[in-house]
């Protein structure tokens, strides 16, 4: 059995885990993840350069953290995807100084009439206290301002 993971997470130190589910078929929740109108209002500036496309880059950003050497900026990649079940990218500061080189993957599944999503942000390293800082903030960024953003999204979405 692992060590508790800094933000009460028993799970490995690699990894940021969410299960939140939204009162939203699938299908709008896809539209919420992969329309850059739509990103942009819960999601980081720069994410209305987003293109459904492996491969794709486009940059995001956000307020810096030095106490996690976050820079502020993102680079993000497509690396897969399919329709209203996954989308999975590649973080990586654009600071070349900062190690940041992760994997965020969003997995949909329908629950009754509403969609249970997940999201895996992967790639933590735990030796590393400016990376378990990150984790930490991330993960409670990701489990409160984040998925409060997306719902309030999707409930004005038609």
């Amino acid at each position: 059995m692992s060590a508790p993971a800094p933000d009460g997470d028993t799970d490995d130190l690699t990894t940021v885990r969410v299960d939140q589910f939204l009162p939203h078929p699938p299908a709008k929740v896809w539209r919420a993840l992969t329309e850059p109108g739509l990103l942009v209002q819960w999601q980081m500036p720069g994410s209305e350069d987003f293109r459904l496309e492996v491969g794709h880059r486009y940059r995001m950003t956000s307020v810096p953290r030095p106490n996690s050497r976050f820079s502020g900026v993102v680079d993000v990649q497509v690396l897969a995807y399919d329709v209203e079940r996954m989308l999975s990218v590649r973080w990586t500061d654009a600071d070349p100084a900062d190690p940041a080189d992760w994997t965020i993957t969003w997995t949909l599944e329908q629950e009754g009439r509403g969609t249970r999503l997940f999201l895996v942000h992967e790639g933590f390293d735990p030796d590393d206290p400016a990376q378990m800082m990150a984790r930490k903030i991330m993960g409670g960024g990701w489990r409160t301002h984040v998925m409060r953003s997306l719902g309030h999204t999707l409930q004005g979405l038609r």
